[in-house]
């Protein structure tokens, strides 16, 4: 057989990911829809590659799946949260085998006004921007609704020293 015939293997994800929540100072947060799962709705997430940190791999992910630039927007924000969650059976064939759980660190990126995504459309067919509450209630899985969570408390308590520092 050809070897350029053969299709190409895919190396297994590694279980560990990030989630990075671009947001405004008014409260809105993006939801991209998947591609492959008609009404999933979600933030920004991926798997990191070998060699990768954590920040490395947001950037990447936010770069790949709305071309927005982390380093433009002033930075990653590190939540530091972390969730470990069970992965949908539907999705554990793309992870070593045996592989039943996942662990992601949580971003956030403050965008200077909700911005249209250029989604990767393999992966992402529509997007909305949407209050953090919307978005923690429209989401299916409970690791984005806690991001959104902690993002709404890191928030409040940005303002808040913010307020208190202009005293």
């Amino acid at each position: 057989m050809d070897d350029a015939a053969a299709p190409p293997t895919r190396r297994p994800k590694i279980p560990r990911s990030v989630l990075v929540a671009p947001f405004t100072e008014d409260g809105q947060t993006l939801l991209i829809e998947r591609a492959d799962y008609a009404g999933f709705w979600q933030s920004v997430t991926g798997s990191q590659e070998d060699g990768e940190t954590f920040a490395a791999t947001a950037a990447r992910e936010l770069a790949e799946e709305t071309g927005f630039d982390a380093a433009a927007c002033g930075g990653l924000l590190d939540l530091r949260c972390e969730s470990v969650y069970c992965i949908y059976p539907r999705w554990r064939h793309r992870y070593p085998p045996g592989t039943t759980h996942n662990r992601e660190h949580l971003f956030a990126v403050r965008m200077p006004a909700p911005l249209p995504p250029r989604l990767a459309p393999r992966e992402h067919v529509a997007f909305r921007w949407v209050p953090l509450a919307e978005a923690a209630r429209t989401v299916i899985s409970w690791s984005n609704a806690d991001a959104f969570a902690v993002l709404a408390v890191k928030m409040a308590a940005w303002r808040s020293a913010a307020y208190t520092n202009n005293e």
